[in-house]
């Protein structure tokens, strides 16, 4: 069955028999029938990323792949295709990119824009190059800006009509790509943002205004600063609602996309480098080597692996050491941003979550995973657990009140800015565990957030960092807060 759905002054088409939810993978896709062409965009939540499947004549180009690549394959063979090229719009930061097992499972060739160096690039585009592919040419439009290499891809349709822009990290919806992710260069984020200011004007601005604009990521990711909703909006409406393409110099422009840009998660870093490596391991082999279920003995005797509870739920207890962030969360992005990729992992998960949390670690780099255990099986072999402090909303706003010990608030600056508790302090969750010293351990510390999840991780980052007196709200500042 396939509807019509409006996305952002534009239409695309949905074919819900393309929906997909597994425990092992979280896909979404949506497809666009063209003259010439078929294509898909496919969404991973956990990491707000859309990859794209574009065919034309029976020959395939996946743009920007997630490292489990099944699904790109699953999707060529059942449509009769085969994938020729692997298109990347840059090096990416924020997830750890397929394109190599791609290249080594089909034969199809890695392109890259201008500026891109790495031993596994078969192919460099000049800027406005053409590729062909069946019936239908994509065009490289270099685009430095948030990378050097960044590069957008222009589809031509048979007719030779501009029909779509794939954008990677240049634009987003309602925002644009951040410029301080220039690893081990002497470009500074104003030197970058200056080059994205020249990119959008030059080569984006004067494309058509029906040309349809396919992001590299959506709303929740951390690659821009506020990302709208949606999958996909036409050039002209970004022209009129996007404050980047508003009409400015570039001095503003520049005060503008570096203004309140928070710190970058440390993992970006580690993924920019792995992504740039030929010898990345295959993602199938890393399940392979890590879907296993551990005893609290085999646990205790890795006493210097990083504990990763995946829980939704820590009322019943934690494991000491062990650091909380719920699956039902952004769970990559704050292990990512959280703890280092140097260690050993082991996981306490669900039932039934095993696969779809190494999953999640290893799409950002954690491929050093021991196996899973369940946190019953501990709490039966008679082993310590941590038991959590969790207050109702009436508690911690008398707490607040009263400014009984310490009440930290955990959100971000733009968060907080909007409205926060009597006397609290700002203690953004990316930047506690840097901070831990500047809290007084002789009093209590008091923890909320906007919905009370990042309460919990900064909980058990807390305890785990020695910490006796903690506790913290069970809901959020609009709920704290409301009468």
């Amino acid at each position: 069955m396939i509807k019509i759905v409006q996305v952002c002054g534009g239409m695309r088409l949905f074919n819900q028999k393309l929906y997909k939810y597994s425990k092992s993978v979280q896909l979404k896709s949506s497809e666009t029938f063209g003259e010439g062409f078929y294509s898909q965009q496919l969404f991973t939540s956990c990491l707000a990323e859309y990859a794209y499947y574009i065919e034309s004549n029976k020959e395939a180009i996946i743009i920007d792949p997630l490292r489990d690549i099944q699904p790109y394959i699953d999707l060529a063979k059942e449509r009769g295709a085969t994938i020729k090229y692997v298109l990347l719009t840059h090096f990416h930061a924020d997830f750890v990119a397929g394109h190599v097992s791609l290249k080594n499972q089909t034969g199809a060739q890695i392109i890259m824009g201008p500026n891109a160096e790495a031993p596994f690039i078969n192919k460099i585009l000049k800027d406005g190059e053409i590729l062909n592919l069946g019936q239908i040419k994509v065009q490289a439009l270099h685009t430095p800006g948030h990378t050097q290499e960044s590069t957008c891809f222009l589809l031509h349709d048979k007719t030779g009509k501009k029909h779509s822009l794939f954008t990677g990290d240049t634009l987003f919806l309602g925002e644009v790509g951040r410029p301080d992710l220039a690893v081990k260069t002497d470009l500074s984020q104003y030197d970058l943002a200056i080059m994205l200011f020249k990119s959008l004007r030059e080569k984006l601005m004067p494309l058509p205004d029906d040309v349809i604009v396919f992001p590299g990521h959506g709303q929740g990711s951390a690659c821009g600063k506020n990302i709208s909703s949606g999958y996909s909006c036409t050039m002209g409406n970004q022209k009129k609602n996007n404050y980047a393409l508003q009409p400015m110099d570039y001095e503003t422009f520049v005060g503008e996309v570096v203004r309140d840009l928070p710190k970058p998660p440390q993992y970006f870093f580690y993924n920019a480098g792995l992504n740039k490596n030929i010898f990345t391991s295959d993602l199938i082999e890393i399940l392979k080597k890590s879907n296993r279920k551990l005893s609290p003995q085999d646990a205790k005797l890795k006493n210097t692996a990083q504990i990763i509870d995946s829980r939704n739920s820590i009322s019943e207890g934690f494991i000491p050491g062990s650091i909380n962030v719920p699956l039902q969360i952004p769970f990559a992005h704050w292990v990512g941003t959280l703890l280092p990729h140097n260690k050993e992992v082991i996981i306490v998960c669900e039932k039934g979550t095993e696969e779809q949390t190494i999953m999640r670690l290893s799409r950002i780099g954690y491929d050093n995973i021991l196996g899973y255990m369940y946190f019953e099986d501990w709490q039966q072999a008679g082993e310590n657990i941590n038991k959590p402090t969790e207050l109702e909303k009436q508690d911690f706003l008398k707490i607040s009140q009263q400014g009984q010990g310490q009440i930290i608030d955990v959100r971000s600056m733009e968060e907080w800015r909007k409205g926060k508790l009597d006397n609290a302090k700002l203690f953004p969750l990316n930047e506690l565990q840097s901070n831990v010293e500047k809290l007084n351990r002789d009093q209590q510390i008091n923890i909320y957030c906007g919905t009370g999840q990042r309460a919990k991780i900064a909980h058990t980052l807390l305890v785990a960092n020695g910490f006796k007196n903690v506790q913290y709200c069970k809901v959020g500042y609009d709920e704290i807060i409301k009468p």
